[in-house]
Parts: C-alpha cells; sequence; structure tokens
C-alpha cells in the first residue's frame, strides 16, 4: 500500500510517500515560512522527483490534531482537495501517536508532547516494547503540573518527543523525574510518522473519506475562548 502523508501541526511541515513501511520519499522544512506557501511546492517537487503521481496512490493521511488549529486547517483541506480529486480513501491520524513513531524501536515510555501555550502541553503516552506501540493515555491537553503527577510513579525510561520536548523536559527535571529528549533528526513530528500510523488505521479498517476528514483540536481557539468570557455564542443557530 502506498501511502501520502502530510504533517502541518506545528512550525515544521513535511511530505512523505510510504510504501508497506518503507519511505519512497520524504521532504522536510522548519524554515518557519507560512504552510500556505510551503506545502503544496514540497508535495509537487517530492513528487515529481521521485517519478510518482497522486494516482499512484492507495491512502492519503494527514495529522488531523491536536496542533496549531491554522497549520491543522490547512493540511486537512489540502488532503481533502486531494483526496476527492482521486476519490481516495483517507485517514485523519493523531499528531502525538504519530510523533510517536519516532521512538517505537527503543524499549521505553514515550512522552509526546506539544506546546499548547497557556502552560499547557498537548500530551499522550505511548509504550514502545519490541517495535511496537502501546498507548498508555488518550491524546489531551493538560498542564505540565498534571503531566508530572500523572507520570512520576512510573519506573520505565522516559523520552520525550515533540516541538514541546524541550519545556516538558526542563519541567520534569525540577520535579526530580528522570527522562531524556529524542535527539534532534527524531524529536519533531514528521510525515514519515503519520504515514506509519495511517498503515495501522488502514489495516484495522479505519479509514474515512475527505467529506468526513476533519481536524480535531482537543479545546477551543483564542478567539472561542474570549467570546464565551464575554457571553457570546461560538456557534450559530
Amino acid at each position: 500500500m502506498k501511502i501520502l502523508a502530510l504533517e502541518t501541526s506545528a512550525k515544521s511541515v513535511s511530505a512523505a510517500v510510504v510504501e508497506n513501511g518503507v519511505p519512497l520519499a520524504y521532504t522536510y522544512q522548519n524554515t518557519g515560512l507560512t504552510h500556505s506557501r510551503t506545502l503544496m511546492p514540497l508535495v509537487d517537487a517530492m513528487l515529481s522527483s521521485a517519478e510518482l503521481k497522486l494516482e499512484d496512490m492507495d491512502l492519503l493521511a494527514v495529522s488531523a490534531g491536536p496542533g496549531s488549529f491554522t497549520g491543522l486547517r490547512i493540511g486537512v483541506s489540502a488532503l481533502k482537495g486531494l483526496a476527492w480529486a482521486q476519490d481516495l480513501p483517507c485517514c485523519g491520524v493523531s499528531t502525538l501517536e504519530a510523533m510517536a513513531q519516532n521512538m517505537r524501536h527503543l524499549d521505553t515510555d514515550i512522552i509526546c508532547a506539544m506546546d499548547a501555550r497557556r502552560n499547557q502541553v498537548y500530551n499522550a503516552v505511548f509504550h514502545a516494547c519490541g517495535g511496537q506501540l502501546t498507548r498508555l493515555t488518550p491524546d489531551r491537553a493538560i498542564s505540565l503540573a498534571e503531566l508530572a503527577e500523572k507520570i512520576k510513579d512510573s519506573k520505565n525510561t522516559k523520552i520525550i518527543v515533540g516541538d514541546g520536548a524541550q519545556l516538558c523536559y526542563t519541567y520534569l527535571l525540577e520535579q526530580g523525574i528522570p527522562c531524556h529528549i529524542a535527539p534532534p533528526h527524531l524529536v519533531m513530528q514528521n510525515a514519515v510518522g503519520v504515514a506509519l500510523a495511517a498503515q495501522e488505521m488502514a489495516d484495522a479498517g479505519q479509514t474515512t473519506t475527505a467529506r468526513d476528514l476533519v481536524p480535531v483540536y482537543l479545546r477551543l481557539s483564542q478567539a472561542e475562548r474570549e467570546r464565551l468570557a464575554r457571553g457570546l455564542k461560538i456557534t450559530v443557530d
């Protein structure tokens, strides 16, 4: 199965084609340029240089959240357009589960963390053993204090991945919880991880259509929170 995957959940942007767990092509950029400018040129260049076409794909996948509200909308909207054009099935992958794929070859607890601002992180914890991942928590938006409280009694080694890794690492060490940060080339979320997670979803029959693919935000946007604080509705009747 050939999978085209996109990752736009944070500052970096990437795209990959993976076939049966093996990356065929991969492109990544983390220069601060907006995803609306970089995503589709990266995808087009990657496919062209690899002599691949959209119609060669069996499945399209995207990190559907949590993450940056704008980044997720760009990635999901782009994938919906690509999928509709070829009538291809889709997978909306948990950003946190996709980033855990980077460390699945180890025997460790994987703390997946994205900086959610307001002293919170988007977080999920997985255990890796024998190349397999076991989810220990749901995706959640929690404070650093809550995260430390929930993992402090685990005796397993702990490695942190994601754009919130340094934030978590510093805080957990201050609380006396030993942990490590993944190496720089594996710490950030990437499209290869999205494709690997999507393969597992497809094997379990968990694909969806372009029409039904939606982002997963976990919490309200700042604009919605501000409207609620003023006593205003955030939806139209």
